[in-house]
């Protein structure tokens, strides 16, 4: 065959090809046939119910409960319209709805035929008196949204909040999202958004010269059904989780809880906590810029302390730096370090307990200089080269989901930090920095302070990998979709750290005596056994953070707990009480310690911490501008009342009319 017989055979096939497509869409499908009648064939869309969200003993947390707007389509807006009967309809003066209007059709997305939303958040009270003599005024129609109801008080965080999408969020997902749409901005109504929200009915609607509606399009056979969303049950346990956020009232922290045999959260409190009923009703978008607000202030309420803030892991720490050790041989369960009253090397001192003692009984009695010298033999495993022996501890830190992110379904979420080698040369600009040691900070990575920074969820974690000999399933907070357990494959697999499991035997050990008779001896209870290890992190801008973690019961532990109290003191003092409240309640079923609980209930480090904050922006020389923009929201603030009170006075003049 001739080459040009052989292209126009090709041009051929091709042309063959593009008119049985053309046939198929224009003789069998009727999507030509609706864009060429678009002008009298209008769509309309049925948001479907969101899933309700459930603890895992099915308590709602999160439901739904009807929203009236009221929409306005501009072309049918006549000239002659009722202005002032239609205001006293709707309780609003003429100069709202002039402004409401104006705003409207600077919209990006105004279209003339399109029904764009004039008002929103009605009760039904009002709903009830409009749609009486709503009929007279063809441009506005009522329209019914689902809305989030929150059965609870607390978890704001946990749970997150959904509000209108944003040009961003539609273009992520323009075949499903539309200006006006309702989707998850924050937690999990953000993560499993695509569960929750359902899918949307399509309706074609005929429509006449005068956009009046006359029927359903070829009697509705192109119309889809709508799907509600799914419902989720969640892996928290929610009368636990209250408990931990009782006793973060006036803290800054957080309290995790997990089963360490699933990896399913039980708790996931941060303090201070939000109220999700703030995310509902008319005063929604005040009360979220509220929120934000505060967060550039000194309590941050919306950031979850829980997932996001990273914090110098402290004494807790130590019992991943002897795993470390011992994986790589420099150390074993038996070893001495010259110890004696502290840790003194190259001019640096750090006050400790213990003497020249073995593993155990330096887990007990949380020995700095044990686990400082435990590290340095970590960066001298390979002579005159530090940078692979801390590459190498850094692979195992990250074997045990620290230092990495965890890959869960939470909807943000920090890595930590673990340092490398390379992190270490850059900073002392030397290839051998191991002399330099001491003024580096890496010499306090063994004890939980330099440069480590972890999580409460990931220490958490590392506990849960801790008491299974060396592996663990990643952390998640729903438990199933819809009715069926979670299928997200990541929640099935075992994760295996990088050490031995012979080697986990004694320092389970050793957090076994630290409850028996070490540092957290005072929190032994009668009832259940525990795991413990108690951290006491320094930190530059006041008190220590006050740090625990625990398991139990200390032979087969059903739930790990890790508790985090900022500038709060010593570790058993404070973040002790908390985590092994939460393990008893959960164990046993009931509060027996309740001198623990109470302690919590009523303590409150706020004042230190707004003396903190003075501090920080008297250093940065912010205080004063702090003080002016206080004062500016409390003018603007007062304006808007008198803004409301006058709007008030004119609705009622109205009404009298």
């Amino acid at each position: 065959m001739k080459p040009y017989f052989k292209i126009t055979f090709a041009l051929s096939i091709i042309a063959i090809i593009f008119i049985a497509r053309l046939a198929y869409l224009q003789l069998l499908t009727d999507r030509y046939a609706l864009n060429a009648a678009n002008t009298s064939i209008k769509t309309e869309y049925i948001i479907p119910q969101r899933g309700v969200i459930f603890d895992r003993h099915g308590k709602i947390l999160v439901g739904n409960q009807p929203s009236f707007e009221i929409s306005i389509t501009t072309a049918l807006l006549k000239p002659d319209f009722d202005t002032l009967s239609f205001c006293r309809l709707v309780n609003i003066s003429k100069e709202n709805f002039i402004q409401k209007v104006d705003e409207i059709k600077q919209d990006r997305y105004f279209s003339k035929l399109t029904p764009m939303t004039f008002m929103k958040d009605l009760s039904r009270e009002d709903i009830a008196r409009i749609q009486e003599r709503i009929f007279k005024y063809p441009a506005f129609n009522i329209i019914s949204r689902p809305q989030r109801k929150y059965e609870v008080t607390t978890s704001g965080n946990l749970l997150g909040y959904t509000n209108q999408v944003s040009d961003a969020y539609i273009k992520r997902d323009s075949l499903y999202y539309k200006p006006g749409d309702i989707a998850g901005i924050t937690g999990v109504e953000r993560s499993y958004e695509d569960s929750l929200r359902g899918k949307k009915g399509i309706k074609y609607i005929q429509k006449d010269i005068r956009l009046r509606n006359i029927g359903s399009y070829k009697d509705g056979k192109l119309d889809k059904q709508v799907v509600p969303g799914k419902d989720l049950t969640l892996t928290i346990d929610y009368d636990l989780q209250r408990t931990a956020e009782e006793m973060l009232v006036g803290k800054h922290g957080a309290i995790v809880a997990l089963d360490p045999n699933s990896g399913e959260i039980l708790v996931l409190a941060t303090g201070p906590d939000v109220n999700p009923q703030l995310y509902s009703g008319p005063e929604k978008t005040k009360n979220i810029y509220k929120l934000q607000m505060d967060t550039l202030y000194e309590n941050k309420p919306t950031f979850d302390r829980s997932i996001q803030a990273a914090y110098p892991p402290g004494s807790t720490f130590k019992l991943l730096t002897a795993l470390a050790g011992m994986q790589m041989g420099v150390m074993d369960d038996k070893t001495v370090f010259p110890c004696g009253r502290g840790f003194n090397y190259r001019g640096l001192r750090i006050r400790g307990h213990g003497g020249a003692d073995p593993l155990i009984p330096a887990i007990r009695v949380s020995s700095n200089c044990y686990f400082s010298y435990a590290f340095i033999a970590i960066m001298n495993k390979y002579p005159g080269d530090p940078t692979r022996g801390v590459n190498e501890w850094r692979d195992i830190m990250n074997s045990f989901g620290v230092g990495v992110f965890l890959n869960n379904d939470l909807a943000v979420g920090s890595k930590g930090h673990i340092p490398s080698g390379e992190f270490y040369e850059k900073r002392s600009k030397k290839k051998n920095w191991i002399s330099d040691i001491t003024r580096n900070g890496s010499i306090l990575n063994g004890m939980g302070q330099g440069d480590v920074l972890l999580t409460p969820l990931q220490m958490a974690n590392f506990v849960a990998a801790i008491v299974n000999r060396g592996w663990f399933y990643t952390p998640h907070i729903v438990k199933s979709i819809g009715g069926q357990p979670n299928p997200d494959p990541r929640f099935k697999v075992k994760h295996k750290t990088l050490v031995d499991p012979k080697y986990f035997e004694p320092v389970i050990k050793g957090m076994e005596q630290v409850v028996l008779a070490g540092t957290a001896r005072r929190l032994m209870s009668k009832d259940f056994t525990q795991l413990a290890k108690t951290g006491t992190a320094q930190v530059p801008q006041g008190k220590d953070n006050s740090i625990f973690v625990l398991a139990a019961p200390a032979d087969k532990p059903k739930i790990v707990v890790a508790a985090v109290m900022e500038h709060a003191g010593f570790g058993a003092t404070w973040a002790g009480p908390a985590a092994t409240v939460i393990a008893e309640k959960y164990i046993t079923g009931e509060l027996k310690r309740t001198h623990l609980y109470e302690k919590m209930i009523k303590s409150s480090f706020m004042p230190e911490y707004k003396r903190q904050w003075v501090a920080d922006l008297k250093r940065k020389g912010l205080w004063e501008t702090s003080l002016m923009k206080k004062q500016q929201d409390s003018i603007k603030a007062t304006k808007l009342k008198i803004k409301l009170e006058k709007q008030k006075d004119s609705i009622d003049k109205l009404k009298k009319n």
